[in-house]
């Protein structure tokens, strides 16, 4: 890449990906949005409170960690994590919540909504609401509801609703759905917090902006930990905002390869996999262009992953441009063997890992032993794996209830 990269343009567009794709309901809230985020983006006093909230409410700077156990039993390459999830709430999900909850407040919003998948940003959406005293729905497909019972009780003991979704396949794509109609109905009073780089311009831009003090603080702590930056940047995608807020800061250091991981499922060669990136098409979903999967009508598909944050069928429209520049790879890994990098980083490292970053870990065990032990893997371990405990179960044919 010749010259510094500078994108979204001012359309909010990747290329030809991304934009804005809505229904004229929603124009005004999303340029009054757009405004916004204008206005206080580069905000002194506004950037002054994100940094504090990043602190002392979330805990920041995450640590790297060298996986030593993992590395010595894979050999080849050294293994290092990015620690999200050490976060408050227990991912990345916490760092963009903040930001837009900031701003919903200076743009005068009392109510926030939000859809999620796995939970975690359903929890972290949850958290800044009661920290700042503001209403909170919460949209939820019933199947991930049953996956991730745990979440759920969590944002509502934090004061928020959770509103399952019966419609579609019952995951995260239909959550989505939910709470765009919710947006239309009452866009006087309310902030939609979109969870990923996905959604309309400006929240590609806006999601990887909050999510870039994960790449920044690694730039900081690599060469002063491991004395250099890693040859490799790891981390797993489905709507891709812990990717996106690791590879930004170093798309500009053309020397540290950017990998993203899509979730296999049960293999890119069935119907039952979310790798939108390498087995979608080029469409329409939630106000962006992007990588859909689709069926030759266009209509959106039914996905599959074991991890419900995966569970999505399109996929930021910035890493959709980004393999386009040739900048970023995505890799897909199975179900499998995402959950045995689960067991292997819970038995060898003492860190039980969210089954989304699971599938990170698991590319990172496979390319590692390609690698001389100078080189380092930098993964992004986005979230802890307390959430995943009954889905891991299950796939492990145990009984959680009868286990003493």
């Amino acid at each position: 890449m010749a010259d510094k990269y500078q994108y979204p343009d001012e359309r909010g567009h990747f290329g030809q990906y991304g934009g804005k794709f809505i229904s004229e309901t929603l124009a005004h809230a999303i340029e009054e949005l757009r405004q916004g985020f204008n206005k206080y983006k580069d905000d002194p006093e506004f950037q002054r409170e994100y940094a504090y909230e990043l602190k002392h409410f979330v805990g920041r700077p995450s640590p790297v960690y060298y996986a030593k156990n993992w590395s010595k039993k894979l050999g080849g390459a050294q293994i290092w994590f990015k620690r999200e999830d050490l976060n408050h709430t227990g991912a990345h999900k916490v760092n963009n919540c903040i930001g837009q909850i900031l701003l919903a407040k200076r743009m005068g919003k009392t109510r926030i909504i939000a859809e999620t998948g796995a939970g975690q940003h359903g929890v972290a959406t949850a958290t800044v609401a009661a920290r700042y005293g503001l209403e909170c729905v919460v949209y939820m497909g019933s199947e991930d509801v049953r996956r991730q019972a745990s979440n759920v009780y969590r944002m509502r003991l934090l004061g928020a609703k959770v509103v399952p979704v019966e419609s579609g396949s019952k995951t995260l794509k239909d959550a989505l759905n939910e709470a765009m109609r919710d947006w239309v109905a009452n866009v006087d009073d309310t902030f939609y917090i979109i969870g990923t780089v996905a959604g309309p311009a400006p929240y590609p831009e806006m999601v990887r902006d909050f999510q870039k003090i994960i790449g920044l603080e690694c730039i900081e702590q690599m060469p002063q930990e491991a004395g250099k930056q890693p040859d490799y940047v790891i981390a797993c995608v489905g709507g891709g905002s812990n990717a996106m807020g690791i590879f930004y800061p170093y798309i500009d250091y053309p020397e540290v390869k950017l990998v993203g991981v899509e979730a296999g499922g049960q293999g890119i060669d069935t119907p039952y996999h979310a790798a939108s990136i390498n087995r979608g098409q080029v469409g329409v979903l939630h106000g962006n262009r992007t990588m859909v999967m689709q069926d030759e009508d266009g209509q959106v598909m039914h996905t599959h992953s074991i991890s419900a944050g995966l569970d999505y069928p399109g996929v930021g429209p910035e890493h959709v441009w980004l393999k386009e520049l040739q900048r970023a790879e995505y890799q897909v890994i199975n179900d499998d063997k995402a959950l045995q990098a689960f067991h292997d980083c819970c038995r060898l490292e003492g860190i039980i890992p969210a089954l989304e970053s699971a599938h990170a870990l698991a590319y990172a065990a496979e390319l590692a032993p390609q690698l001389s032990n100078n080189q380092i893997i930098l993964v992004n371990l986005s979230g802890r794996g307390d959430k995943d405990m009954h889905t891991v179960a299950e796939y492990s044919h145990i009984d959680l209830d009868s286990e003493v």
